[in-house]
């Protein structure tokens, strides 16, 4: 890939800075996307995944940082958006010299990144990275870390939707409201059952039909197939697994009314898809404005914060979901338009606040 090609990647979103590292000895191939530091440092997951190319890889980095930006500066937190990229196979490639050796990269950013857990890596992964540099988040509560993040991501989304439902239907309760949640892994399941204790008709499915199986039993959910999810009529789609799953092809099919999920980048398309939406009627509720519970567990962990602290961060998202509708109302945007509004209007103001 030429420079010039890396350097319009980064300008199209005001990127700052791209920082690669290749160690042959170890089998490391990395890079670490900072988008934007105005509100405090970068954070991001540490993502491993065996990319076709290195632009697909430089690519996700770019646009998986800009969206840390935005979870940020809505969820009210001191921090920028990163990513981190790994290129191989995290079945068969990874190994401990390899997770340290992207430890002491990670040191060589003088704090500017700050490492977490993101697809492909693990918390045993974050201890090896932890062997070389403290510039890690999301650490096991054995290494007084905050643990488990995925049952505050979950948190996160499941206030969102109570937010979403609040806008449509003049309450927030969930009692027979009828929600089906594509991805039942830790961050879905953990959903699965904060919706079924509030007695939500609750849809499961998944890639895997064991785990899709297993969870629809454990909580009484009623299992579907994973492809079609989006196409039943019901209050919400949850996408909590791969992102682009909300797209051109896709939102004529759909007959919810709220789209409120964790997964990362859902919309494909996004100005075309965005505009589809709209025309359907469906509320869709920003996977960056409602998905930051996990982000929020590793601020708190930085911080020093206790659960409580935690708690009352992640409540706070179904009070900004409700801003952000009432923002798309009075300017007669969408939502997606009004979130990214109110996030850039924070890093601008604290923007000021430092020069």
């Amino acid at each position: 890939m030429q420079n010039s090609t890396i350097f319009n990647l980064m300008s199209q979103a005001d990127h700052q800075n791209l920082f690669f590292c290749n160690d042959p000895q170890v089998g490391l191939k990395a890079i670490v996307a900072i988008h934007d530091t105005t509100l405090g440092p970068a954070i991001g997951g540490v993502r491993m995944l065996p990319y076709e190319s290195e632009k697909e890889a430089i690519e996700d980095a770019l646009r998986l940082s800009k969206a840390i930006t935005y979870k940020a500066s809505l969820a009210g937190l001191n921090l920028g958006g990163g990513c981190a990229v790994i290129i191989g196979n995290n079945r068969t490639d990874k190994s401990e010299v390899l997770m340290r050796r992207f430890g002491k990269f990670v040191e060589g950013l003088n704090g500017n990144f700050i490492a977490s857990i993101d697809v492909g890596t693990t918390q045993k992964d974050l201890e090896y990275i932890y062997a070389e540099t403290n510039y890690v988040a999301g650490l096991p509560t054995s290494m007084n870390g905050g643990g488990d993040t995925t049952v505050f991501a979950a948190r996160g989304v499941f206030y969102g939707i109570k937010a979403a439902i609040k806008e449509l239907y003049g309450d927030d309760s969930l009692a027979g409201r009828k929600v089906a949640v594509q991805g039942v892994g830790s961050v879905g399941e953990h959903l699965v059952s904060m919706l079924r204790a509030e007695n939500a008709r609750v849809y499961v499915s998944d890639m895997t039909e064991e785990r899709k199986m297993k969870v629809a039993a454990k909580y009484k959910a009623e299992p579907i197939q994973y492809a079609t999810s989006y196409e039943l009529d019901i209050d919400v789609y949850a996408p909590c697994a791969l992102g682009g799953t909300v797209n051109p092809d896709t939102v004529p099919k759909m007959r919810c009314k709220i789209i409120a999920g964790s997964a990362n980048n859902q919309l494909k398309d996004e100005e075309t898809t965005i505009q589809l939406l709209k025309e359907h009627n469906i509320l869709y509720t920003p996977d960056f404005l409602i998905n930051a519970g996990a982000l929020i567990s590793c601020y708190s962990e930085l911080e020093g914060y206790g659960t409580e602290r935690t708690e009352s961060l992640i409540r706070n998202i179904y009070t900004a979901t409700r801003h952000v509708f009432q923002l798309a109302k009075e300017k007669n945007i969408t939502t997606y338009e009004a979130a990214k509004q109110l996030a850039e209007k924070r890093i601008s103001d604290m923007a000021k606040l430092k020069r």
